[in-house]
């Protein structure tokens, strides 16, 4: 006995399902960078204060031995507090763009049922680099450098980079002036370029053609 075919989905109920995953994904996106601009702040700040403590114990301890020793413990604490916060920005940076992946499917989806919406959005229709360019862009081109350098995870990366730098000049103080500058110029872009190395791979991750529904035409 054949199965009855089921009634088509009416169009305003496909809108309704549509819009609920897509305020579900605004909603965890929000959550997500409230929690990680909540984790900068909070690493700028102990940051901040490390310095200030650091500025005053070295005039009460003449910057000795004592106080070395206790810069270098303050600025790894400060390392490794700043490296769990990159851990963090850099995977939020990746959810974040496969946020945009959803919304950009989502906004296809909202065409489909009615092309004549296509004129007033903004913001891309199609899952690719392109498409998901548009909206990080908001209809304005910026160039990938511009975007890169702006973003928080170069912010928390450039702040790590400056911790490590210092702890290795405190660690290599007794050498001298030039192996000190040297050793810690070395770590400090040794830093610099593994982070960035990580990013440029998960950007690579993003952006895999094989994980494209919807490109953007002539793309």
């Amino acid at each position: 006995m054949s199965q009855p075919h089921p009634e088509p989905v009416p169009p305003a109920v496909k809108a309704q399902i549509l819009a609920t995953e897509h305020w579900g994904l605004l909603a965890v996106r929000s959550q997500t960078w409230s929690e990680v601009m909540g984790r900068i702040t909070s690493q700028l700040m102990f940051t901040s204060a490390s310095l200030l403590f650091l500025a005053l114990a070295g005039q009460a301890m003449s910057y000795s031995s004592t106080f070395r020793l206790l810069a270098i413990l303050l600025g790894l604490t400060l390392l490794v507090a700043g490296t769990l916060t990159s851990f963090r920005v850099h995977n939020a940076s990746q959810e974040d763009y496969m946020f945009i992946k959803g919304m950009n499917r989502l906004r296809a989806a909202y065409i489909d049922l009615d092309p004549s919406l296509a004129p007033y959005f903004i913001t891309g229709l199609h899952d690719d680099e392109a498409g998901i360019g548009q909206t990080y862009d908001m209809g304005v081109r910026r160039r990938s450098a511009s975007q890169v350098l702006a973003s928080s995870a170069m912010f928390i990366v450039v702040v790590n980079t400056l911790v490590a730098a210092g702890v290795t000049a405190f660690v290599l103080w007794p050498q001298g002036g030039a192996p000190t500058a040297v050793g810690a110029f070395v770590v400090g872009a040794a830093h610099f370029t593994t982070w960035i190395w990580l990013g440029y791979r998960s950007w690579q991750v993003n952006i895999d053609p094989a994980h494209v529904r919807f490109p953007t035409p002539g793309g």
